[in-house]
């Protein structure tokens, strides 16, 4: 008797575990939802670096002027997250970047035509630089005047004078009937990327995880894009203004989530990070960590929130700037989380503060000062290789954990902080740590989290009540339980 109680109390337990490791994977799992979508992003990595990460040139910045004076957010040319979408009739297949720190989605267009200057890294990869043909589209058109959505992509002082120099009359665009042509726009961001193209309307149709179910938007709104500089890819858009994808597919009263599949499965075809929007996105939170969502009266399409401080190890960062909870009279300030920056960005003197205390808790192992030169990364490490693991080593390095407002604690999953930038050798492998500091200069956010921190962690955007909640996730085994993994 004695015998068997145990083996069920063994049995028990073992379903106990099992129930709380797999509950959050479980929770992504929903039945379908008429207000819901579950769609699959792929993580794409430049083609001259398919496996190692590199250091980015510059942070990003939300602040930059186009030509009509309007401030736009920024981005770089690097790594990040892909999404499939199906424009026009018969639909072409264009991958964007999936893009939570801007609105405007984009994608280039012409045949022969697209001209994306400084795009070495991308030329050789076909699918990354396909285009869109809108004359091959039966029901593509050019948007008008009469489109709030002209006024957006604008947005000057006065979003009239772009309609005005294209002929409206000042009655047709008090009651938003001019039928001109939207006029063609430039969009800047602030690492240097310029896009320039026309606004154009056509249905966009895309495909979640499970066979049939599927979002179409007959006139969805877009950038059709021409020319670029360093920008070849595309973006969709998923701030909160009416431009952004997330505002067309009908989900931005509500939120979504994602979940980013780590590094090492950059260019795998065969499985992808989950994207969840709409109800589901938000359903069996309640044991979820939020945060409360910070607003920019500047800013007001982007997400922010508050960062307390940063423990390294047990040893907490000191003078942690208030600019980074919270916003000056400008709107300038606060931590945006943008998937559509790689690494997270951290401002000067705090940056150098978590450095000088990761290099007082690291001293077992020797700098690799050279690598530091040679990727452009600040903080890097030649660390044993246990039992010919690569990542083995992560438990040999000081956890570092975000401390945002109300409470709430990110321990970074193992990979997320110190990563191999090489080849293995000689029973070592150097890593670098992820992190960069802004550039200087005061507008726009104090600091960054990027897509790099946010791996195998559940970001869940809750719109509704204006908080980001962060949970980590094995977040291959969420993609298997979402069927975006293909065995």
């Amino acid at each position: 008797m004695a015998i068997a109680l145990n083996k069920t109390t063994t049995f028990l337990f073992f379903l106990l575990v099992n129930s709380l490791v797999s509950y959050s994977i479980q929770s992504l799992a929903s039945p379908r939802n008429p207000n819901s979508l579950i769609l699959g992003l792929t993580l794409a990595s430049r083609a001259s670096f398919p496996t190692y990460p590199k250091a980015s040139t510059s942070s990003r910045k939300i602040v930059s002027i186009d030509v009509l004076g309007a401030k736009k957010p920024s981005r770089e040319v690097r790594d990040g997250y892909l999404i499939s979408l199906n424009i026009g009739t018969p639909p072409q297949v264009i991958q964007v970047l999936m893009d939570t720190g801007s609105d405007l989605t984009w994608v280039p267009c012409g045949n022969l035509s697209f001209d994306c200057m400084e795009c070495d890294d991308y030329r050789n990869n076909d699918q990354l630089m396909a285009t869109f043909s809108p004359s091959y589209s039966s029901s593509s058109y050019r948007g008008s005047c009469a489109s709030p959505f002209c006024i957006d992509i604008h947005g000057s002082d006065n979003p009239l004078d772009p309609c005005t120099v294209a002929g409206c009359s000042l009655s047709t665009l008090v009651k938003a009937t001019c039928s001109r042509p939207c006029p063609s726009f430039a969009y800047t961001y602030g690492a240097g990327g310029v896009v320039a193209g026309i606004l154009t309307r056509d249905t966009l149709r895309v495909n979640g995880s499970s066979p049939g179910v599927a979002k179409e938007i007959p006139k969805f709104c877009f950038g059709c894009v021409g020319s670029a500089y360093r920008e070849p890819m595309g973006i969709a858009g998923f701030g909160r203004g009416t431009l952004s994808m997330a505002s067309q597919l009908g989900f931005l009263q509500k939120g979504f989530s994602h979940c980013f599949l780590a590094f090492k499965y950059a260019n795998n075809p065969n499985i992808s990070s989950p994207l969840v929007v709409g109800d589901i996105a938000l359903t069996s939170k309640d044991d979820m960590q939020f945060t409360p969502m910070l607003n920019s009266p500047m800013y007001p399409n982007f997400y922010y929130v508050g960062l307390e401080a940063i423990t390294v190890g047990n040893v907490s960062a000191t003078e942690v700037p208030s600019s980074l909870r919270e916003f000056d009279s400008l709107g300038n300030g606060g931590l945006k989380i943008d998937s559509g920056t790689t690494y997270t960005h951290l401002p000067e003197p705090f940056y150098s503060q978590v450095l000088s205390i990761l290099q007082s808790t690291i001293l077992n192992y020797p700098r690799d000062t050279g690598m530091e030169m040679q990727t452009g990364f600040d903080l890097c490490y030649k660390v044993p290789r246990p039992n010919n693991n690569t990542l083995a080593s992560d438990d040999l390095l000081p956890s570092i954990t975000f401390h945002f407002l109300n409470n709430v604690s990110l321990v970074l999953p193992q990979g997320n902080h110190f990563y191999p930038v090489s080849a293995p050798s000689n029973a070592a492998v150097v890593k670098c740590l992820m992190f960069q500091r802004m550039d200087d200069g005061d507008d726009g956010p104090a600091g960054v989290f990027g897509s790099f921190q946010q791996q195998n962690v559940e970001v869940v955007y809750d719109l509704e009540k204006e908080r980001i909640g962060f949970q980590p996730m094995d977040c291959a085994s969420a993609a298997s339980s979402q069927g975006l993994h293909k065995t």
